[in-house]
C-alpha cells in the first residue's frame, strides 16, 4: 500500500471536488504531489492531507486552522497537543454556531411578530371595505 499513488482525477472524484481544489492545495504547498511528466501522482499521505482539510472545512475552519491542526500530528507524543487544539477549535466553532442559531431563531420570532401585526392590520381593513 505504500507504493500506491492516485491520480488527480482519482482524488477529485473520491472527495467530490474540482481537480482545480487539489491543484490550489499544491499551489500552497500543503501537499506535494510526484511527477510523471505531466501527470501528478499523489501519495496516500497527501490523499489523507486532503481529506483532513477537507473534513475540516465542513466542519467550519478556515484553510489554516486545518493545515495547522494536521501540522501538528506526532505520532511520538500521542498527539496530545493537536487533539487538545482540536477539542478548543471544535468547541469554539460550536460555541459561535450556537450564538448564530439563538441569534436566528429570535430573529425569525421577531418576523412572526410583524407578519402577524401586518395580517391583523390588513384583515381589519378589509373588513371595514
Amino acid at each position: 500500500m505504500a507504493n500506491k499513488t492516485y491520480t488527480i482525477s482519482d482524488l477529485a472524484q473520491e472527495f467530490g471536488v474540482t481537480t482545480r481544489t487539489i491543484r490550489f492545495y499544491e499551489e500552497k504547498g500543503l501537499v506535494k504531489p510526484l511527477r510523471e511528466g505531466q501527470k501528478r501522482l499523489y501519495s496516500p499521505a497527501d490523499r489523507v492531507r486532503i481529506k483532513l482539510i477537507l473534513r475540516g472545512k465542513r466542519i467550519g475552519m478556515t484553510l489554516k486552522e486545518s493545515v495547522e491542526l494536521i501540522d501538528m500530528y506526532d505520532p511520538s507524543r500521542n498527539n496530545t497537543q493537536q487533539l487538545n487544539s482540536l477539542i478548543n477549535t471544535v468547541s469554539a466553532r460550536r460555541a459561535t454556531l450556537l450564538q448564530q442559531k439563538k441569534d436566528i431563531d429570535e430573529m425569525l420570532s421577531g418576523l412572526d411578530e410583524v407578519q402577524q401585526l401586518c395580517e391583523k392590520a390588513l384583515g381589519k381593513r378589509t373588513k371595514k371595505v
